[in-house]
């Protein structure tokens, strides 16, 4: 049961660490008014190895954790996107746009926008987190 729970805990963080990597790529994508697809990469590197020193011990369990986080933060930002646009062409708020689309709309919409290009990107940068979650961390010498 204490397994269970600990996996459960596990993926529920790995789900808002995700949440909050999408948060944070979301604020220059806003600012720069377009998508911005290869910052999954700096993203998929910076999940991979904050699951890395945060999973014990690290290796497949972890690699899993940080592509799920990965794979959470693009659909997290595809979908604010996608309602950014909608609040930007009816002139609603976000919360309004996210409230009125519903989330079928949006991930529906959010899969439009994405081009066969911008899914390589956020493919690679989900294997790139599970591959830095999958390394041993460093572990610090005695003279270091």
């Amino acid at each position: 049961m204490r397994s269970v729970f600990s996996m459960l805990f596990a993926l529920v963080s790995a789900l808002m660490l995700g949440l909050a990597a999408g948060a944070m790529w979301m604020v220059p994508t806003l600012y720069s008014q377009r998508a911005l697809p290869w910052l999954a990469l700096p993203l998929g590197w910076l999940l991979g190895k904050a699951v890395r020193h945060w999973v014990r011990p690290a290796g497949g369990n972890a690699a899993i954790l940080a592509a799920f986080a990965t794979f959470a933060a693009v659909l997290y930002v595809n979908v604010l996107m996608a309602a950014a646009r909608i609040a930007g062409l009816m002139g609603l708020g976000l919360v309004d746009s996210l409230r009125t689309a519903g989330p079928r709309m949006l991930l529906q919409l959010a899969e439009l926008s994405c081009s066969p290009t911008d899914d390589v990107w956020f493919i690679a940068s989900m294997g790139l987190a599970a591959f830095i979650a999958l390394r041993p961390a460093h572990q610090p010498k005695a003279g270091d």
